[in-house]
């Protein structure tokens, strides 16, 4: 026979309201009584549905999904697919369902985050950092609804964030160069207007200072993190009359694009020493296969999950988490490779 919370509560001898308190994990529950409802539920293997977990603390189980300012392009990265797809996974398992809210319209009404997620009574959002952040973003941040960045510094009492250390992964890269013995070195980043190409971009130029190595502004280059940027940034650095040969992408698929105008303009990229960022699937496939610095995809979307969760239960107030890259040593950028 399948019980319910009322039948729980009556064998128990305490009300619904109880039973439901101990459900949520309300800390307001004598030890007793709590030990003994929850040894009544054992026995009768009762699993609590929403509904009953909604009877004291209006819970939907739902967690909103925003994609903020450049919605196109963080669909499409495979860095945030990656992210998301084990967050999903995390949450799923806790049994939440997610929501993805649109953005195409704020530029056309007043339409806002806020009172979307009110309208839908979600539990919590994570919110994906993109280029041009609308202000709706972060008045989300500073409501009561518990929300959790990825690469997006949010600042919220019931907020928190999660990022790879950006300025160590620009020191990662440099430093690899160092120890190969190559001193020339291009930067090419994402859009002037993302925080997260700024971070990589000062990690690169402290790092660049600290082993005494020139920073040529003509030798830095912008892109928007995807392939024909990094394309089209490194043409114009080929088009030097004195070429770094050694570069640093602020995204594998960047990189991909500057081996790419290598060959073009080159025939070969031999003379080269390229090194990426995100460590995605496709970048040991490339030819040669590339170096590049990892973010931890599977640990971010994961922490996420789980900082949102005890964010929500009240278990952890605001939080931010930086995450350790790590170089992943390819051909496009390992010892013995001639950079002349």
């Amino acid at each position: 026979m399948k019980m319910t919370i009322k039948e729980i509560a009556k064998l128990a001898g305490v009300s619904q309201a109880t039973v439901s308190k101990i459900i949520n994990n309300y800390d307001d529950v004598g030890a007793k009584t709590k030990e003994r409802v929850l040894g009544i539920m054992e026995e009768y293997g009762y699993r609590p549905s929403y509904a009953a977990q909604s009877l004291v603390k209006k819970v939907t189980k739902v967690i909103g999904v925003i994609y903020a300012g450049k919605i196109n392009a963080n669909f499409n990265h495979p860095f945030f697919v990656d992210v998301m797809s084990t967050f999903k996974k995390t949450m799923g398992m806790e049994g939440y369902d997610l929501l993805f809210f649109s953005n195409e319209q704020f530029h056309k009404n007043d339409e806002n985050y806020l009172a979307r997620c009110q309208h839908y009574n979600v539990d919590g959002c994570i919110i994906i950092g993109g280029d041009e952040v609308e202000p709706s973003v972060y008045e989300l941040d500073q409501s009561d609804i518990p929300c959790i960045g990825i690469d997006l510094t949010l600042t919220g009492s019931h907020s928190g964030y999660i990022m790879t250390d950006n300025a160590k992964i620009s020191a990662l890269a440099v430093e690899h160069f160092y120890m190969l013995g190559q001193r020339e070195i291009g930067f090419i980043g994402g859009k002037q207007s993302s925080n997260i190409s700024r971070e990589r971009l000062e990690g690169f130029r402290d790092v660049m200072q600290t082993y005494g190595l020139p920073v040529k502004e003509n030798w830095i280059r912008y892109g928007d993190f995807f392939e024909d940027s990094g394309y089209e940034a490194m043409k114009e650095l080929l088009k030097l009359d004195h070429v770094p040969k050694s570069v640093f992408a602020a995204s594998d698929l960047m990189a991909m694009g500057a081996m790419r105008a290598v060959k073009e303009l080159h025939g070969s990229i031999d003379d080269f020493s390229i090194i990426g960022c995100d460590d995605i699937t496709a970048s040991k496939h490339t030819d040669p296969p590339l170096t590049t610095v990892k973010q931890d995809k599977d640990k971010i979307g994961r922490m996420a999950a789980y900082i949102l969760k005890d964010m929500i239960h009240d278990q952890i107030e605001r939080t931010a988490v930086k995450v350790e890259p790590e170089l992943i040593v390819r051909s496009s950028c390992a010892p013995g490779r001639r950079v002349r």
